[in-house]
């Protein structure tokens, strides 16, 4: 089914390639011999189009053959789109390059050379904006469980985890983990998060084919050779395809640290935390933005003062314990959105629990006054820990701010998440807060600690904005 699925995006982007390469040629005859850029053309050269069709027709074999043979209409993941459009460019300029050659033996293709000048620019453009759109679909396909890659991780340690918490935080690259392997007793059978525990090693040709497996991915151990062959073999006997992750003496991919010493390949360990500078800017850029925020919604902070007052009795503000950076403890400040006394009635409300792992929501909060469910419907009730970044104690991005009872529960593995400062949103509240398990947070939380850049802060800060005003998966 996923081989069908891959095989259609591949005719579908053929068939658009044809029309948009022979677009691209009728725009640059348009611009040639209508706008009549760059040379103007005299009455007694005007060509129709018509004669131009056997140039089109043979530049678009022509160049679907160069893009056939770069790879353009072979799936790969992780290809970006600016190497998409690279192969695009490259594509284009080899065979428009093989075109004018053609047409310098048989002049008689096209009288025009500047066209096929306006033809590699325009055909460049179309594609690669057909390329960025093509993106946009399966990605947003791919969130909806739409041609996504049914997948079984064998091995559930530290490899294993780096893998789920890459697809946890990139839905869009299509994998769909239906569970994993192992032949350790306490790791095959306890789940992370909605990654189901499937048993040993051995149950792996009846997973395959009772769940419809696509894609096996190894992440043992590199001692575990012979496992690891007989493994591939298996998937080779199942028709099913097998993948290795690479874990160099028993590192996770992200310590691993990949350069070359004049073609010599060296591989060395790189920081899992945020260097050092990159920490400075980051705290400079949440200090600029707390106090900038601090001063721009404080009329916004008297008017919710003011309907919390009203609402019910009570302090405007809600203090409480979190722990933040390193396993520090701070008082984290939030707007009051629960009846005075709600902690103590936590315990008589265990059984409505709806969260997993040591964490405690209801939906349906029976302790949530009526300002308080709107202001946690849109998260306003968060504005305050705007002081918190003020004052170093949390971020603007960052993981989820814990209280010490749940810290107490951390497996090792989760632990993890307290290496830097917690933020007012993050991973896991654009991917789907409240809604997720306890452990695919924490493999979020790590994920970004592991892969954090300037370019994932801002792609957070603007999935934040719809997902805040939409309320999803807030309560």
């Amino acid at each position: 089914m996923y081989n069908k699925y891959w095989r259609l995006i591949s005719i579908a982007l053929v068939l658009s390639d044809v029309v948009l390469i022979n677009l691209g040629f009728a725009l640059a005859y348009w611009v040639r011999y209508e706008l009549q850029w760059l040379r103007p053309v005299e009455e007694a050269y005007f060509i129709p189009y018509s004669a131009y069709l056997p140039a089109a027709a043979l530049l678009t074999l022509i160049l679907l053959l160069v893009y056939w043979l770069g790879g353009m209409y072979t799936p790969r993941r992780r290809t970006g789109w600016f190497d998409q459009v690279y192969g695009i460019f490259n594509g284009t300029t080899s065979g428009t390059i093989v075109m004018i050659v053609i047409n310098y033996v048989y002049p008689d293709i096209s009288r025009s050379r500047l066209i096929f000048l306006y033809a590699t620019v325009l055909i460049v453009v179309l594609l690669s904006i057909s390329r960025l759109l093509l993106r946009a679909v399966l990605g947003y396909l791919r969130k909806r469980g739409i041609g996504v890659n049914r997948v079984l991780i064998v091995g559930a340690g530290k490899v294993g985890r780096t893998v789920m918490r890459t697809i946890v935080a990139r839905p869009s690259l299509g994998y769909e983990i239906v569970g994993f392997v192992d032949d350790n007793p306490d790791k095959g059978s306890t789940d992370i998060g909605r990654f189901k525990a499937l048993g040993p090693v051995a149950n792996l040709a009846r997973i395959i084919q009772e769940e419809d497996i696509d894609e096996v991915i190894i992440t043992l151990p590199w001692m575990y050779h012979r496992k690891i062959v007989r493994i591939m073999s298996e998937c080779q006997r199942e028709q099913v395809r097998a993948r290795l992750v690479p874990d160099l003496f028993q590192m996770t991919l992200s310590q691993v640290d990949v350069d070359d010493l004049g073609g010599v390949p060296l591989v060395g360990i790189k920081e899992i935390a945020i260097p050092r500078w990159k920490l400075a800017a980051k705290r400079a850029f949440d200090f600029s933005v707390a106090l900038l925020g601090l001063l721009l919604c404080a009329p916004l902070f008297l008017l919710i003062a003011l309907a919390i007052r009203l609402d019910s009795p009570g302090p405007v503000l809600f203090k409480q314990v979190r722990v933040g950076k390193g396993g520090r403890e701070f008082v984290l400040y939030k707007f009051r959105t629960m009846r005075v006394g709600a902690e103590e009635e936590q315990a008589a409300l265990r059984e409505l629990n709806e969260a997993s792992g040591p964490l405690f929501k209801i939906r349906d909060d029976p302790r949530l006054t009526r300002v308080g469910k709107l202001l946690r419907r849109i998260s306003l009730d968060e504005l305050p820990q705007l002081y918190n970044v003020l004052r170093g104690e949390m971020s603007l991005i960052g993981p989820r701010p814990p209280l010490p009872s749940e810290v107490a529960e951390y497996l090792p593995w989760q632990l993890q998440r307290l290496e830097v400062s917690p933020g007012m949103t993050g991973l896991w509240q654009v991917s789907g807060r409240s809604e997720l398990t306890f452990d695919e947070m924490c493999l979020l939380d790590i994920y970004y600690i592991e892969n954090w850049s300037v370019a994932l802060d801002a792609e957070i800060l603007l999935r934040t904005l719809p997902k805040v005003l939409l309320g999803d998966g807030a309560y």
